[in-house]
Formats: structure tokens, sequence, C-alpha cells
């Protein structure tokens, strides 16, 4: 999966922590997957503007690619951008670079399945209109596939 960072417009930075670290002084497998939650709710919040006391968000599915290892002093930031829109389900793709002298490496890849849920209802429930309509206008709707 080769991902184009200009097709990007939203990235946060991410602190890697001791605790992140495993026995061979990378960061843990299982951890990447709370970094690219970190910088969806970030995403969310901060472009998104999802109110999530009225529309919750699960996670229906969550892919990694690993490329390189970061480790405990490295630099990173988080990029994320909604790449597919459905009913109630839309998907968010995160890519990790590691920030050097020399730029960003792309260190890691992934893409998130959310639903948007009701649950009072406990039921999937149809993506806000305010926060789709949201979605599609910062992630530019060229980019995005709407499988409405």
């Amino acid at each position: 999966m080769a991902e184009k960072l200009a097709e990007y417009k939203y990235k946060t930075p991410i602190t890697v922590r001791f605790s992140d670290i495993d026995a061979v002084g990378h960061v843990n497998n299982a951890v990447y997957l709370t970094y690219f939650e970190e910088a969806r709710l970030s995403y969310w919040r901060e472009i998104i503007q999802w109110n999530r006391t009225e529309n919750g968000v699960i996670v229906g599915r969550s892919e990694v690619n690993y490329l390189k290892p970061i480790m405990l002093h490295d630099e990173i930031a988080c990029y994320v951008r909604t790449t597919r829109i459905g009913n109630s389900s839309f998907d968010i793709m995160h890519v990790l670079v590691k920030i050097t002298e020399h730029g960003e490496e792309i260190c890691t890849t992934g893409k998130t399945v959310c639903i948007s849920y009701d649950y009072n209802l406990c039921k999937s429930v149809s993506i806000p209109s305010k926060e789709r309509h949201r979605m599609i206008e910062y992630d530019e709707p060229g980019l995005i596939l709407n499988t409405n």
C-alpha cells in the first residue's frame, strides 16, 4: 500500500511512551492500534466535530501494515483521513510517520472500519448528516468513495 501523504490534510503528533516499548526495543505491535485511536479521536474532535453523546462510533475492523519499526526516542505523527462513506459505516486510513532530518518516513499504515452506533438502541444507525458532510467536505469529495 503506497500512501500519498499529499492526500492527507489532518496530522497529529503522537508521543511514544516508555511503556509502549517491547523487549526488543521497538514499539509493540498492539500499541499501533492505540496510536491510530488517538489520532482518530483527535480528527473527530477537531475536524469532524463528531458529537459522541448523540451518536457513538464503534470499530468494526482494523488492519495494520508494519513497514518500519518505531523506537522510543523517535518523533512520530499520524495522518488520518476518511476514504469511504457508506450508510452507517465508513473507513478511516491512518499513516504513522517518523519525522527525521530528511523529512517524513512512512512506518506504518492502517485502515479502521468505523460504524455509527446508537448505544441506547444497541444497533448501528445512519451516519449523522452533519458529520457525513464534514468528512466529505474536509477530505475532498473526489477522494472519498461514497457507497450510499
